[in-house]
């Protein structure tokens, strides 16, 4: 890959297309986060290279990185799987073919069937695979239909732990050799507070009380129900102040975290702060005396390693890729026993000497992970 000059004019050689559809601006989460870490390194590490960026709606200038990128905005905005379907096998053929692209990534596990153009599609994990209920009737049938012909269509495939590696080899019959595994990392923005900034933190959210703190969408298959009865428990158990701090929007399908709540004895105890900015996340992550995060399903996990980087212990569940990217670095519950996440929250909230121990433990772990790396393993695998 290359570029020269022509009279003074910069012309580029390779083109390479990218779906930008979750860079959205004050709403990044799990993929968005992925997709804005990786492919603002990869346009400024190759300036040789012309990007074009797929956006569903307007977009933030603040997400066009850099003069080798021309973002183009195509309708309709994809947010249903009838549009989709609209956007990916007919909108993004033409723009490919307009762009005359050379090579499509995709960070969403979506890509085209009707193009010929090679693309690297991105697979974080196969949650509906395994919990259709949690996703709802529409949804789960566009998955179950298109992302099988997705992995065996795609060039090459990305994904974010080896556990969706071996879960996309058992489930899709993908041969090992196509799926390459880059894990995801936390921004540099993620490190420790000192002592009277954590409690300015806990003197705004919590009343200057500790903190258990959750982080994510609040989707049931977040086990966001099991979470409040087991700190409902450890409440009824201890004579602890600490409360539970739940930060993230509300996503569909509520109902039951909804009737768990309503049924909590220390209700009063949980707190609900909606999403927040990236700097206030920082802020309570690094204030918080744990992160409970017991989904029972992931494909990374992403508030694992940004409470490690912000220097805070962690209780995770010990199934799916969860205990891959913990490492030694905190306390595995079974996400099913609300017994076993009470007990950790009782264990961290009385154990001062444990929770340094595997504070420690997580710095070591980040070393495992870095976005600059992830970026340079994809851009090589496009460009192969």
């Amino acid at each position: 890959m290359f570029f020269i000059f022509n009279d003074y004019k910069l012309i580029y050689t390779v083109r390479i297309a990218i779906n930008t559809r979750f860079l959205l601006d004050g709403r990044l989460e799990g993929i968005g986060v992925f997709t804005k870490e990786v492919i603002s390194r990869m346009v400024l590490s190759h300036p040789e290279v012309e990007f074009f960026f797929f956006f569903d709606r307007p977009y933030d200038a603040s997400f066009v990185f850099s003069d080798n990128v021309t973002p183009v905005v195509i309708y309709p905005p994809a947010r249903h799987p009838i549009l989709w379907y609209l956007w990916f096998e007919w909108a993004i053929p033409y723009y490919l073919k307009k762009h005359n692209i050379d090579h499509f990534f995709s960070p969403d596990s979506y890509l085209s069937l009707r193009t010929k153009i090679p693309q690297t599609v991105v697979i974080h994990d196969l949650a509906f695979e395994h919990f259709p209920e949690a996703i709802g009737g529409m949804v789960s049938a566009f998955y179950s239909n298109f992302l099988p012909k997705y992995a065996r269509k795609a060039k090459q495939i990305i994904t974010v732990s080896n556990f969706t590696k071996n879960d996309i080899i058992e489930k899709y019959g993908v041969h090992s050799s196509k799926i390459e595994v880059t894990y995801n990392a936390a921004d540099a923005k993620f490190k420790p507070l000192n002592s009277n900034q954590q409690d300015d933190v806990r003197s705004e959210y919590t009343n200057n009380v500790p903190y258990f703190l959750y982080v994510g969408a609040l989707h049931p298959r977040k086990n966001i129900g099991r979470l409040l009865q087991a700190f409902d428990e450890f409440k009824k158990r201890t004579n602890s102040e600490t409360k539970l701090l739940l930060v993230g929007r509300k996503a569909w399908g509520n109902e039951e975290m909804e009737m768990v709540y309503n049924a909590m004895k220390h209700k009063k105890e949980v707190l609900f702060t909606g999403r927040v900015t990236d700097e206030n996340l920082v802020k309570i992550y690094a204030s918080c005396h744990a992160l409970v995060y017991v989904p029972y399903f992931e494909g990374f996990g992403m508030p694992i390693v940004e409470a490690q980087a912000c220097g805070v212990p962690v209780i995770t569940s010990n199934i799916s890729s969860m205990p891959e990217v913990l490492g030694e670095a905190g306390v595995l519950v079974d996400p099913f026993s609300i017994e076993s996440i009470c007990g950790a929250m009782e264990s961290l909230d009385e154990n001062v000497a444990l929770c340094d121990l595997l504070v420690l433990k997580g710095q070591e772990n980040l070393t495992r992970f870095n976005w600059q790396e992830t970026a340079d393993t994809i851009f090589n695998l496009i460009s192969k």
